[in-house]
């Protein structure tokens, strides 16, 4: 696996790539190469009223508790047996088909399952009843996490184990670098 850290200063986040770049003596800073939109990615604004249907159907009608500035994918399933245990920290982002659980009905139990601040949780990844992630933590695609996630860290497997720890993360669980990674890899043209 790539090493994540870095020595360079971060890029701009993708949160501030519509605003308005800092002028220094040699000109505006330019923007990062993004990656082409595709998919869903092309009807950006339709997306976007879904997923806010989607949260506040959750919110309002369920009584969960996500952040306004979470981010789901509209496959992104979240237990409505027990909805007010379900807890999603601003910032953070469900993939697609991440499945959040509150209860377990063989056990007999409904507790609260807690995703934090600046957290990413991956593509088909089962969070328990009762796990906590921590803040800016990454649960990787297909994690299967059955115990609580400390902050900073990447977890994969199953059960879900500690990759790295001290990772650095932005809004949405993006590495600090990943702005990097993505302007490569368009002026390559490989997006």
């Amino acid at each position: 696996m790539e090493d994540i850290t870095c020595d360079e200063p971060p890029a701009r986040s993708c949160q501030s790539a519509g605003a308005p770049s800092e002028y220094s003596a040699q000109g505006p800073t330019p923007l990062p190469a993004k990656a082409r939109r595709r998919g869903l990615n092309r009807v950006l604004g339709l997306r976007r009223m879904l997923v806010g249907l989607k949260r506040a159907i959750n919110t309002r009608l369920f009584g969960m508790d996500i952040h306004p500035s979470a981010e789901l994918s509209l496959s992104a399933r979240l237990d409505r047996t027990f909805p007010i245990g379900v807890h999603i920290g601003e910032t953070s982002y469900l993939a697609f088909e991440a499945c959040i659980l509150t209860h377990d009905r063989t056990r007999g139990v409904y507790l609260h399952t807690w995703i934090g601040k600046d957290c990413f949780v991956g593509a088909r990844s089962l969070i328990l009843p009762g796990v906590r992630v921590g803040d800016g933590a990454i649960v990787a695609a297909g994690a299967i996490v059955t115990k609580d996630v400390p902050a900073r860290c990447l977890v994969a497997g199953n059960p879900a184990r500690i990759i790295r720890r001290d990772i650095l993360t932005g809004p949405y669980g993006r590495l600090h670098d990943a702005d990097l990674r993505e302007a490569e890899l368009a002026q390559a043209g490989l997006t």
